[in-house]
């Protein structure tokens, strides 16, 4: 049994002795190699429940924040909208001066909010370009029909789609099923636009900056 690969245990279990006798018996046989998949179970079977605990607590931390938003007014999608472009969406440099309000990322929840919020500044669906950005290797028409879906358009609506070239040696973690690419949402004529949301953003800034020098209440 030992030469099986059976431990200590198991053999005193099936036989009916101590491990001490066991050991005696079995102490000039070369020990066995570890026996991977059975450590992988072990392993599994110890980690498992405390997985399942951080699970369940996760999702109803989650569910408990998500309850306390609620519907939220213009001003404050206003609020939300300028922080999230600009913090995801293209922005004008001095050394390179382009208004344009162009908005990429992975994130459908993301992509949704920031849609909600065009729709609120009065941005109608024929000012809106949609591409999408994946790698060459990725299921393209899926993405494209995933994206397609999500911001109510056909995929012959869409631009040409970007291909960024795969490069063997990178290992990439988005793949499978789940990776979608990127979507890039532009806005046609948006001069005005982008002069508005960056005001809107140095007025958020400020405001800030002044309630800290107005220092805490008594």
């Amino acid at each position: 049994m030992r030469r099986q690969g059976r431990r200590y245990p198991e053999i005193a279990a099936e036989l009916g002795v101590s491990k001490s006798s066991v050991s005696l018996w079995v102490r000039d046989l070369p020990k066995p190699p570890p026996d991977l998949d059975r450590l992988s179970r072990m392993r599994e079977a110890r980690w498992a429940p405390h997985r399942e605990r951080t699970a369940a607590l996760r999702r109803a931390t989650r569910a408990a924040a998500s309850g306390e938003i609620g519907e939220l007014t213009d001003r404050e999608l206003l609020l939300v909208g300028v922080g999230l472009y600009w913090a995801e969406g293209a922005k004008s440099k001095p050394y390179r001066l382009r208004e344009e309000v162009v908005f990429v990322n992975s994130d459908a929840g993301m992509v949704r909010v920031y849609l909600a919020w065009l729709r609120m500044l009065g941005i109608g669906p024929e000012r809106l370009q949609y591409r999408v950005m994946i790698h060459e290797t990725a299921d393209v028409g899926a993405a494209e029909r995933y994206w397609a879906d999500l911001v109510g358009v056909t995929v012959a609506d869409l631009e040409r789609t970007t291909l960024k070239t795969h490069r063997p040696r990178t290992r990439r973690l988005n793949v499978g099923e789940g990776y979608h690419g990127c979507l890039a949402v532009r806005v046609r004529k948006a001069a005005d636009l982008y002069r508005r949301i960056e005001g809107w953003w140095y007025g958020i800034v400020e405001g800030v900056s002044s309630a800290t020098r107005g220092g805490c209440p008594n």
